[in-house]
């Protein structure tokens, strides 16, 4: 079990209150998640080891909505797809800043932490690492 997986289940248990949220929402833009890719068959040798730029992120469709597939660690990605695949390591806060709507997130498919993610929860996201950045930079500019 990851500190991730902890942290769902706590925030599962009361979904309501803002430290359990906090909580996992900051974990989750702080981990680096395992995001398989399409394999061009050229690079169906280099299981994990696709180099940024040559990668297509494999989203998914269910009932319609759109689902790009992310894994905390290597040994889930393998244990869903049932077979070593490609993949990208992608930090959270890099992948709340780069998805677009109307995308949705599948965290840890075929697992009991599995989480789904809706556009409006990734906005919110997306939204808090802009926060983030902008007092960064308000911060580094004023020392």
């Amino acid at each position: 079990m990851s500190k991730l997986d902890e942290a769902l289940i706590v925030l599962r248990k009361d979904m309501e209150n803002p430290e359990s949220q906090s909580a996992y929402y900051d974990l989750f833009l702080n981990t680096t998640f395992f995001v398989p890719t399409m394999v061009s068959e050229s690079a169906q040798d280099q299981a994990c080891e696709v180099t940024e730029g040559q990668a297509t992120p494999l989203v998914m469709e269910s009932e319609g909505d759109h689902y790009l597939m992310i894994f905390d660690s290597l040994e889930r990605v393998t244990a869903w797809a049932k077979e070593e695949v490609g993949c990208v390591e992608v930090p959270g806060h890099v992948l709340a800043m780069t998805s677009e709507s109307p995308l949705h997130w599948a965290l840890n498919v075929d697992t009991d932490w599995a989480k789904p993610f809706i556009p409006a929860e990734i906005a919110w996201l997306k939204n808090v690492v802009e926060q983030c950045n902008a007092a960064a930079e308000k911060m580094s500019s004023e020392g």
